[in-house]
């Protein structure tokens, strides 16, 4: 379905960005897998792609950083000279109550979270403008739908990368480029399972399919999105949360 696509994933080496990887190398995409710390990890991910018959390659940048993301991009274009995908998937989070909540916890979830979704966005549609096509997927979640306590940091940011997806997705449509996001609800990953049990079991509670996603649920939406079965699918957010915030 992918053949000869070129994907940048980031955050790609573990939980919901390593599962999106793995599906789009199963479509035959070249998966750029970008990761900031985790290097042993991406290696991970890229031996797993390649066992299954796909190819790509780990691409060191913290989207917080600026020069970081530019010096990312400039080396895709150099050597594959276009990107068809962007699945923007890297994200942290710094939880705590507003009242206690440091300016420190606030910037970085923003400079990650929101910043880093901006700039590399800004940077794959210049490519994407030159070619005539290109696919976006941002990760929102719906903390930035319905608002967590003690996560004012991480929903804000979520709830801004869902305006600005609509926002882009306005902007880019003539030049043949589709921006989406998609927005998890509590999915089976590191960071969700780092939650007390107690917690988890009440949050559980609430959903009505009363489980965990699946990160494999997530990119399967993701694919989707970025598939021409999505071809007259614009600056939407496709919710993925068992039902969670209709509840």
């Amino acid at each position: 379905m992918f053949t000869d696509k070129i994907a940048l994933v980031t955050g790609g080496s573990k939980g919901i960005g390593a599962a999106i990887c793995r599906e789009l190398a199963r479509h035959h995409a070249y998966v750029y897998v970008n990761y900031h710390a985790s290097e042993k990890a991406a290696e991970e991910v890229l031996a797993a792609l390649r066992q299954a018959g796909g190819d790509g390659e780990i691409i060191k940048a913290s989207v917080a950083d600026p020069d970081a993301v530019a010096e990312m991009f400039q080396h895709i274009r150099q050597r594959s000279g276009r990107l068809d995908f962007l699945v923007n998937n890297a994200g942290i989070v710094r939880d705590g109550y507003l009242g206690t909540m440091s300016d420190q916890a606030w910037q970085e979830v923003i400079d990650t979270n929101l910043s880093g979704l901006f700039r590399c966005n800004r940077a794959a549609v210049k490519l994407m403008m030159a070619k005539r096509f290109g696919r976006i997927v941002n990760l929102s979640s719906v903390a930035g739908l319905s608002g967590i306590p003690g996560q004012c940091n991480y929903a804000a940011a979520k709830a801004g990368v869902i305006t600005f997806t609509r926002s882009l997705a306005l902007e880019v449509s003539r030049f043949n480029i589709r921006v989406n996001a998609v927005a998890p609800g509590y999915i089976a990953t590191d960071m969700v399972m780092q939650i007390p049990e107690e917690k988890r079991r009440a949050l559980l509670a609430n959903c009505p399919m009363k489980r965990l996603g699946k990160p494999e649920e997530v990119a399967a939406a993701v694919v989707f999105l970025l598939s021409e079965a999505a071809s007259y699918v614009q600056g939407q957010t496709l919710v993925v949360d068992g039902g969670l915030i209709h509840h």
